[in-house]
């Protein structure tokens, strides 16, 4: 079994592919419309997506430009290599940081919380790896290391 994607119903499909692709860094990977169903599917990842990252499905289902978000849904985690960058970076590029970067509240694990256009939350959870310190002690002048691709 593997976990191949999270489905979000998204208001203004555009603004949030803009913000997944723009603020975030994931890629589009695919596109598709049903005109008889009346909705729209655009799915985003890291890497290229399946079958070796994870991937979201936004859904526009027209017409609809908002959701109520409930109580049972909490947030969609993604790893970075430094949360208080991604932060700075996230912040540049328009997004809404709503928990700066720090220690868990009781723990030393540092993360750092989002919110999307569409109010879903996205935290960050820095990856303390030596894979990730070796890319960021590898990054040249010439290579521009990024806190949201590297990890």
């Amino acid at each position: 079994m593997r976990f191949l994607h999270t489905m979000l119903r998204v208001g203004n499909l555009q603004r949030s592919i803009d913000f997944y692709t723009n603020v975030i860094g994931m890629q589009l990977l695919r596109t598709s419309e049903n005109t008889e169903y009346k909705y729209s599917l655009a799915f985003l990842g890291f890497a290229g997506g399946n079958p070796d990252q994870a991937e979201i499905e936004l859904t526009f289902n027209w017409g609809t430009e908002s959701y109520e978000m409930g109580t049972a849904y909490g947030h969609i985690a993604l790893g970075v290599p430094d949360a208080y960058a991604a932060c700075d970076k996230i912040k540049a590029a328009g997004g809404n940081v709503t928990r700066e970067a720090g220690p868990v509240k009781g723990g030393s694990t540092v993360i750092a919380f989002v919110t999307d256009p569409d109010g879903y939350k996205i935290e960050l959870i820095q990856m303390n790896s030596r894979a990730y310190m070796a890319d960021r002690q590898s990054a040249t002048a010439d290579e521009e290391f990024d806190p949201l691709r590297n990890a």
